[in-house]
């Protein structure tokens, strides 16, 4: 376990494993799947590891795949082979012990309808995110501030550290946010040309990969936006089918997200298409060209990409403390909008996201049109950049990002 960092959605595995016969575990390349497999999760149980990254053993799943499954396994990769799940179903029907087998990948498995089919009552789906704030510093083994704002409204205790500029430009994938600054450039290149090169052609019968890349540039430019589908698909000079098509790709292999509208409200102009979000805020940086977050020479796109980066903690926290909790957006045509807005039964949470180290009375216009038009709606956020906490109303706060992410 050396130099290994534990993941937060780890507690949560094990209580799945202790009850089902699969566990699904799906996310990004190179977000860390294997890694936390191995390491916490089920060798340490007798799990066998195989990966049908290696060629021996996606024939030996095509040709004989009893073979695989004759003793509790991790099978990574395992969209490689659909067929291997038929089997699976079959031999978890003969034996209906939790824990048996254990999936991963990095395709989104519950975007596709054999998967959950096959496995419908017989597993339970997670997914891992890139690695939170708090698995970078190595600090989870204190509840998360959020978790614990969402239970009891309150303001944090102390001063903030501040969201760095390289946090945000290195993201959360392991071996870029871990590794060393000067290489990052570098691995992201070789990361996107294996994604394009590998696991596109994989997924898809797609001829054109220049064309797919230049839709996820174009994707990354456009990160913390409402998607218009049609607008990205002339950019990109493709016709909306084919852009529409690319985007299911980049989402079912987890680069991008489609955050819905939050829609349970009094106005009649709310904007209804999803927002785009990709699902790391290095990643989109490197795609989109950034290499430097300095105020003034960007400033929409530096703050699209501090919301990304909020966005991702945000979404990996709820997956592992509150996996039953909704995230959306909420825009007013033409008046208001609130980057982030949480539901958990029927309490609401509005999270505003700015990336500067002050804020204004006018920052706060949209949580405070939220708050009117929603009752349900227990508290306000104003996630800044800076390091005091401040309560300005009765369900009001400004709090700085250090803490909602700590």
């Amino acid at each position: 376990m050396t130099g290994y960092l534990p993941r937060e959605i780890t507690p949560r595995l094990l209580r799945a494993l202790g009850q089902l016969p699969v566990l699904v575990l799906s996310g990004l390349r190179q977000s860390g799947k294997s890694t936390l497999l191995q390491k916490e999760i089920g060798l340490a149980r007798g799990h066998a590891y195989r990966t049908l990254d290696d060629f021996a053993t996606l024939a030996a799943a095509q040709s004989n795949p009893e073979s695989l499954l004759e003793r509790a396994a991790i099978l990574d990769e395992v969209q490689r082979c659909p067929e291997l799940l038929v089997t699976l179903k079959k031999s978890v029907d003969e034996q209906r012990r939790p824990g048996r087998f254990i999936l991963s990948g990095s395709a989104n498995l519950t975007l596709q309808g054999h998967v959950t089919e096959t496995l419908a009552g017989r597993a339970g789906y997670f997914t891992l995110h890139p690695m939170t704030r708090r698995e970078q510093r190595s600090a989870t083994l204190q509840e998360p501030f959020l978790v614990k704002f969402l239970r009891a409204p309150s303001l944090p205790a102390g001063k903030a550290d501040p969201v760095t500029e390289q946090e945000i430009l290195t993201g959360g994938l392991p071996p870029a946010c871990l590794g060393s600054a000067e290489g990052v450039a570098e691995w992201f290149r070789g990361y996107v040309q294996t994604y394009v090169e590998r696991d596109v052609r994989q997924l898809s019968q797609i001829t054109d990969l220049i064309a797919f890349l230049t839709l996820a540039q174009l994707a990354a430019l456009r990160t913390a936006q409402v998607l218009v589908i049609s607008t990205l698909a002339r950019d990109a000079k493709l016709n909306a089918v084919t852009a529409g098509r690319y985007l299911d790709l980049l989402e079912t292999s987890f680069l991008i997200r489609r955050l819905p509208p939050f829609l349970k409200n009094r106005s009649s102009r709310l904007v209804k298409s999803p927002k785009l979000h990709f699902t790391d805020s290095g990643l989109a940086a490197h795609l989109a060209g950034i290499t430097s977050l300095e105020s003034g020479r960007d400033d929409l796109l530096r703050g699209a990409l501090f919301e990304t980066y909020v966005a991702q903690n945000l979404a990996a926290l709820l997956e592992a403390h509150s996996p039953d909790a909704q995230l959306a957006f909420w825009h007013e045509q033409g008046r208001h909008e609130v980057d982030f807005v949480i539901e958990t039964g029927s309490r609401v949470f509005a999270i505003e996201v700015k990336a500067a180290t002050r804020w204004s009375a006018t920052d706060l216009s949209g949580l405070r049109a939220f708050l009117e038009r929603t009752p349900a709606c227990i508290a306000a956020v104003l996630a800044y950049n800076g390091r005091e906490a401040v309560k300005l109303d009765e369900r009001l706060f400004a709090i700085p990002c250090g803490k909602l992410l700590e």
